[in-house]
């Protein structure tokens, strides 16, 4: 079930606190299409774990194949400045 648009426009963030109650995030539709999500805090904090998880177990693995760079701060700014 979701949440238009028309829906939050009457009814304001109270119509999103009776949705999350029930569950832990929300489409909002905008002309019948799904177009936001919304939800609670505890839930967006789970999933920004989640990213952070697995972007450090991508860094290990990186660095355990040998995908890094060691230079020097000089060299560093130059190197990124010339891939810009």
């Amino acid at each position: 079930m979701s949440i238009s648009a028309g829906e939050l426009k009457k009814k304001g963030v109270s119509i999103i606190k009776t949705k999350l109650e029930k569950t832990s995030q929300e489409t909002i539709t905008v002309k019948g299409e799904d177009t936001f999500v919304v939800m609670n805090l505890e839930h967006y904090n789970y999933l920004r774990e989640c990213e952070l998880e697995i972007a450090l177990q991508q860094a290990k693995n990186d660095y355990a194949q040998g995908n890094f760079v060691q230079e020097s701060v000089e060299k560093h700014i130059e190197r990124i400045a010339n891939e810009l």
